[in-house]
């Protein structure tokens, strides 16, 4: 195949919830897992960050990915969806992934879709993570596609993690209320590893903080502790906020 036609064939593993709605929605990390193992576990190769939230997460990655790159190392980036062409998903150093590279990967794990049939996300994560491990970076910045406990993306234990905020969105997948919505972007806590939260807002912080404390995580409402200005919207400087006071979490909790 080349370029055009592995497109083709990774548009046509879009999950049934793409085409059926909720009906079709798959729960689970059993194909990441399955995939991750095949792969020989890329995800515990890199350090790492992992951004949640229903607003503001893609701006908040490209944010850290940048202060990151800036201090000299050598960052992957992990965002969805892209806006022109496929490779923006998946960056080190801002650099897009190299179109022949997504041509050989896919070409050479046939083999592994044909066994455990991921979707479409399954495999961009998979993609993105075994690139980052072979690439030898420093850091990936990732953003969580959808929700966060049963995302694709949360088989990693990173450094820290940030969750943006939390709104009705998706909410035939993760619930009708506002607390039941946190409580699936709570799901990328891990056991002690710090988290941030940009937003305090009342009807969720609760979540926030009984996830936090069953897991052992120290907890930072980020908007609590700095206050950043820039010339953009208040969701944009909220994200700046949180960016800042995780990159303090980071740089204290870590030989950075």
């Amino acid at each position: 195949m080349d370029y055009s036609e592995t497109l083709a064939w990774l548009y046509a593993q879009l999950p049934m919830y793409q085409r059926v709605g909720a009906a079709g929605f798959k729960k689970g990390l059993g194909n990441t897992e399955a995939l991750a193992a095949a792969l020989g576990h890329p995800e515990t190769k890199f350090r790492s960050v992992h951004v949640a939230g229903t607003n503001g997460k893609g701006s908040s990655s490209h944010l850290l990915a940048a202060v990151l790159q800036s201090a000299g190392y050598q960052v992957g980036l992990y965002t969805s969806p892209h806006l022109r062409e496929f490779t923006e998903r998946i960056r080190i150093n801002g650099q897009e992934l190299a179109p022949d590279y997504l041509v050989r990967w896919v070409a050479a794990h046939q083999h592994l879709f044909a066994e455990i049939e991921p979707s479409f996300f399954e495999m961009c994560v998979a993609l993105a993570f075994d690139y980052f491990a072979a690439e030898q970076v420093d850091v990936a910045v990732v953003e969580v596609g959808l929700g966060g406990r049963l995302d694709s993306t949360n088989i990693i234990t990173p450094l820290v993690s940030l969750i943006t905020n939390s709104s009705f969105d998706h909410q035939a997948m993760l619930g009708d209320t506002l607390p039941e919505i946190a409580g699936e972007k709570a799901g990328i806590i891990k056991p002690g590893r710090p988290v941030v939260v940009s937003q305090t807002q009342p009807a969720v912080a609760a979540v926030f903080a009984a996830k936090a404390r069953q897991e052992g995580s120290p907890l930072l409402f980020a908007d609590a502790r700095y206050e950043a200005r820039l010339a953009a919207e208040k969701a944009s400087e909220a994200a700046a906020s949180a960016g800042v006071q995780l990159l303090n979490v980071y740089r204290d909790g870590q030989p950075y």
